[in-house]
């Protein structure tokens, strides 16, 4: 068995995930609730999930000596809180195993011939091997995969996915730095929203709340130009109704306290003194000054908050498709071509790709596994 890798670094990717530390999977043990975490792909992992499961990769790291722990948000990392550690196991596996590694060695071209495939590599010799696992990652371009569509195979165009939202005329950016435990974000004029934690940038918006929404709505935000307007729920999805009883619960106790000083829902300072600003509510004015107009317009924005977004920015080491190789052409029990015997697809290369979190890994552990099974 031989592993072309085009680089001359081995895993880089899996090097800069999560920080440093590697996001190996997530703490989801039921297939069917884990493959709805996938915006292109359920279906198709659901199957995949029966042969090689969370449960699975913990058990395959564990038994190679490689301990994870589960964060409060479920996602697991290794206990040494290092991806070199990941790394180093999966490198140690190859080496156990007797596989051969070729770095610097790109492949150009797999054309099919009998028994087999030849493959065109980059200043080699022409090689030829009688199965191909083809796990190159995602592409950027569609052009990308024109060495692979010469084989037959369609490919669903690929789209940034996971990606923070730039806001560029927006004085929310200010608040740089600034996180919020648990804001619901919605494309305005859409269904797609997404509630967790929201980080306010230099740039915009990220943290899990916009990369999740981002991922879900990959496609459609692609189209738009990625220009768009966004609401935003400070509350994380509280009902108008449930804002008021709060409101209400609270000004009998705070009535001749300062608004600036009496922050509602554990708010950050921060946020409230700026939603505050924002809907020129003034600085000194009491809770029992607010009045139907005011308390109308505090509620308004807790829960209805907008924002204009114009542009995306994507990380290119921990860059995301949506897109790939289009999944009915692909057995999910093999992950074997079903127009070219012998022909198998892993990972992002396919048309599937998962929210933050851990899946993205989880789906390419399981497909690998498949396809070299």
């Amino acid at each position: 068995m031989v592993i072309h890798e085009k680089s001359s670094k081995l895993l880089a990717k899996v090097k800069i995930s999560g920080g440093g530390r590697c996001n190996v999977t997530h703490h989801c043990l039921q297939s069917s609730q884990l493959s709805k975490r996938y915006p292109r792909g359920e279906r198709f992992l659901k199957k995949a999930f029966s042969q090689f499961s969370v449960l699975d990769t913990i058990t395959w790291f564990e038994s190679r000596g490689v301990k994870l722990k589960t964060e409060p948000d479920n996602r697991m990392f290794p206990i040494s809180d290092d991806s070199q550690t990941i790394v180093d196991c999966l490198q140690q596996e190859v080496e156990k195993l007797g596989i051969t590694v070729l770095t610097r060695y790109g492949v150009r071209s797999i054309k099919t011939r009998k028994g087999g495939f030849e493959l065109e590599v980059d200043t080699q010799p022409t090689l030829f091997y009688d199965k191909v696992v083809v796990c190159t990652g995602g592409s950027p371009k569609l052009s990308g995969f024109d060495w692979l569509t010469q084989l037959g195979h369609r490919f669903q165009p690929p789209v940034p996915s996971l990606f923070t939202f730039n806001m560029p005329n927006e004085p929310i950016r200010k608040l740089m730095g600034l996180s919020v435990e648990n804001a619901q974000v919605k494309i305005q004029g859409t269904k797609l929203q997404y509630a967790g934690p929201l980080l306010v940038t230099h740039w915009g918006m990220s943290g899990p709340a916009v990369l999740k929404l981002s991922a879900w709505g990959a496609r459609h935000l692609n189209e738009l130009n990625y220009q768009f307007g966004i609401q935003v729920n400070w509350t994380g999805g509280m009902k108008e109704q449930d804002i008021r009883a709060v409101m209400d619960e609270h000004l009998l106790v705070n009535r001749k306290a300062k608004i600036l000083n009496r922050r509602l829902l554990g708010l950050p300072t921060r946020l409230w003194e700026f939603l505050i600003r924002k809907i020129e509510i003034r600085e000194n004015i009491t809770w029992g000054e607010m009045g139907n107009k005011g308390i109308n317009r505090l509620v308004n924005i807790l829960i209805n908050d907008t924002y204009s977004v114009k542009g995306k920015t994507t990380f290119k080491e921990e860059f995301v498709t949506c897109g790939g190789v289009d999944l009915t052409e692909v057995d999910p029990k093999t992950m074997e071509s079903k127009l070219v015997p012998g022909l198998y697809f892993a990972g992002e290369v396919l048309d599937i790709d998962g929210i933050t979190g851990g899946f993205n890994f989880q789906a390419a552990w399981t497909t690998g596994y498949v396809a070299g099974k």
